[in-house]
């Protein structure tokens, strides 16, 4: 007896799938893998999902079918195979940045507390370092680093990688950037819904040639939100650093902050809690320090926590003025520069004790 495979396909259009009321065949059921080899016949049955409960029963029908309309030396018992539409979908993986070796979640529990500028100058002090830095603008609705940059009107452009294009990010004082505020209207509001948005940084993570880095820190948006769950789903994040100001309104929200990052459906390490605006000192008289938002709620928060502080930044007018005109104060040799620099050391040797101690972060994966 001669076997081929349309006789195997005539002998499985025999076989229904219950409820349906039509065939395997008809159905796409049988997997283009038909195997003969003299008189054994093996191949796969597609089924939309593991739990199918009719898998066992439509397997053993098409083995019946095969005998019964062919022959009963035709060998096909335990050589039908399962197979379901996920075994063969690309895995995700878990690093989607293999060239990045760490990943800095900056965050804030409420806005209004300078989260974009503590991110700014961390990265650009770690760049000053020798380190190799990219700052991703995840303030989707409020992107503020292509100012703090000096770069509002920088074109991006794209090249091709591994058969890939790949967003090309701007680059200034020696790190990398990306942000939507390059590709929407700067005077115009960002009105998305959240899906929306979410897939636009997702674009802006996967779908950039970030390169090899040492420090990849995100300017996450204030509070909590789907932004804060997409980042956490699309990357491992290395550990977090919460900002906050002196203000008991500012710390009951950096608390929260603290508490989702070390929740167990997020459990990404907290680096450290960092303290802005902590005193002001006039420009004029750099040794005086004026507390008027309060005097070290940030690094009272951090000991309650059992957390690290790991800096208190001055409010001097530099800051504000090297924002607004595009020029990091990290790289101005004064008294918030210093703090930077302290603040960029701390934060390094915080990432190296966390990752002696603990295991990467993975992603966050959810079931629906």
């Amino acid at each position: 007896m001669t076997l081929y495979p349309a006789l195997i396909l005539d002998a499985l259009r025999t076989v229904r799938y219950p409820g349906s009321g039509k065939d395997i065949v008809t159905l796409g059921m049988v997997a283009d893998d038909i195997r003969i080899d003299g008189n054994c016949v093996s191949f796969s049955l597609i089924f939309d999902k593991k739990t199918d409960p009719f898998i066992k029963s439509v397997v053993r029908a098409a083995e019946v079918a095969i005998t019964t309309h062919i022959g009963d030396a035709v060998d096909i018992h335990g050589n039908i195979a399962v197979k379901v539409p996920e075994d063969n979908a690309p895995k995700i993986t878990d690093k989607p940045l293999p060239g990045v070796k760490n990943i800095i979640g900056v965050s804030s529990g409420k806005g209004g507390v300078g989260k974009s500028t503590i991110a700014c100058n961390l990265a650009v002090a770690l760049a000053m370092q020798g380190y190799r830095v990219g700052l991703l603008d995840a303030d989707i609705f409020g992107p503020s680093i292509p100012k703090m940059f000096g770069v509002e009107d920088e074109q991006l452009f794209m090249h091709e990688v591994d058969g890939k294009n790949l967003i090309i990010p701007a680059e200034k004082y020696g790190v990398k950037l990306l942000s939507i505020g390059f590709v929407v209207d700067k005077e115009q509001a960002v009105l998305w819904r959240g899906a929306m948005a979410s897939n636009a940084l997702k674009q802006l993570i996967n779908d950039a040639d970030w390169g090899e880095l040492d420090y990849f820190v995100i300017d996450m948006p204030p509070g909590t939100s789907d932004i804060h769950l997409t980042l956490v789903q699309t990357l491992g994040i290395t550990g977090a650093i919460v900002v906050t100001t002196p203000q008991e309104v500012a710390l009951a929200d950096a608390r929260k902050g603290v508490s989702m990052f070390l929740g167990e459906h997020v459990n990404v390490p907290v680096l450290g809690i960092v303290e802005n605006m902590s005193w002001f000192t006039p420009a004029s008289h750099p040794n005086e320090q004026y507390y008027i938002f309060g005097k070290d709620g940030g690094k009272n928060l951090a000991e309650k926590l059992n957390v690290e502080l790991l800096g208190q930044i001055p409010l001097v007018a530099g800051i504000c003025k090297g924002g607004d005109e595009g020029v990091p104060v990290t790289m101005q040799n004064n008294v918030s520069g210093v703090a930077f620099q302290h603040l960029a050391t701390r934060v390094v040797a915080a990432i190296d004790r966390r990752n002696q101690s603990l295991p990467p972060t993975e992603r966050v994966i959810t079931h629906s």
